[in-house]
């Protein structure tokens, strides 16, 4: 019993200390970008492509998964409030619940699917191929080249998908409303309008550029962190995907306290 206690206490010491370790190193990484980030924008193509990357080449994944949120939420309101809510409500329902939440939310975690297995991947083969080593050779900066066009692509870009996302959203409840629940455009418009807050579109875009870095940072440190060849690089690549998703929801929780309980408190 003594031994298994001591094994559980050694086992978390090691995970306590990498846990601290993995984090400093995250940090670092975070602050050589901001740090390089004024000669990283220099680089304006590697920006562009990847704004390209990151924002265009998500398109359809977005417009397709936002428009079958929104139809969801519109059948699930129906079904949830039409006993305690009357349906002139329902656009109300949607439209704040998509631009508060599920907008900016759903919209990070399957960019943050795509794109930071992208990232991690691509920077894990130039990882473990030696082209961030010839880099380095050519006296060339891996975070300003490789890093901060994909940061600032991300925080520029996923405000951009979720205002794209929430539009389709409201859209695709819209339709579902009208055609099978039985509320008319006008009534759908009407509740729409009467409780619209740009306070509330505000908070998802806020928390869509907190999304946008956490994505790429993530994609990018467990890029640089591969070793170990093609098994390596697919290792890199389900962390990233999945350290990804999970900050993305306790930045949700963190930012949605601050925000509704000091900045739009009022």
């Amino acid at each position: 019993m003594t031994e298994l206690v001591l094994e559980a206490y050694e086992a978390l010491r090691r995970w306590t200390i990498d846990f601290i370790a993995e984090v400093g190193r995250v940090t670092l990484l975070v602050l050589d970008t901001f740090r390089l980030l004024p000669a990283g924008l220099r680089e304006y193509r590697l920006v562009v492509n990847q704004m390209y990357a990151i924002g265009v080449q998500s398109l359809m994944l977005v417009f397709i998964v936002s428009l079958f949120t929104g139809a969801v939420a519109a059948v699930q309101a129906s079904y949830q409030f039409s006993s305690v809510v009357p349906l002139k409500y329902i656009g109300t329902v949607i439209m704040r619940s998509v631009i508060i939440e599920l907008g900016p939310v759903l919209t990070a975690l399957i960019v943050g699917g795509r794109v930071g297995a992208s990232i991690a991947a691509e920077l894990g083969t130039m990882r473990v191929t030696e082209q961030v080593d010839a880099l380095e050779a050519m006296a060339i900066n891996p975070v300003r080249y490789l890093v901060v066009p994909r940061v600032v692509a991300a925080v520029v870009m996923l405000p951009v998908l979720t205002v794209l996302a929430d539009a389709v959203a409201v859209f695709g409840g819209y339709v579902v409303a009208t055609t099978s629940i039985g509320v008319s455009t006008h009534t759908y418009v009407a509740g729409i309008k009467q409780f619209f807050y740009v306070k509330d579109l505000m908070s998802g875009l806020i928390k869509a550029v907190f999304f946008g870095g956490t994505i790429s940072w993530m994609g990018c440190y467990y890029g640089f962190r591969t070793e170990g060849g093609a098994e390596g690089v697919g290792i890199a690549t389900t962390r990233a995907v999945v350290a990804s998703c999970v900050q993305v929801l306790i930045i949700d929780y963190v930012l949605a306290n601050v925000l509704f309980r000091f900045v739009f408190a009022s």
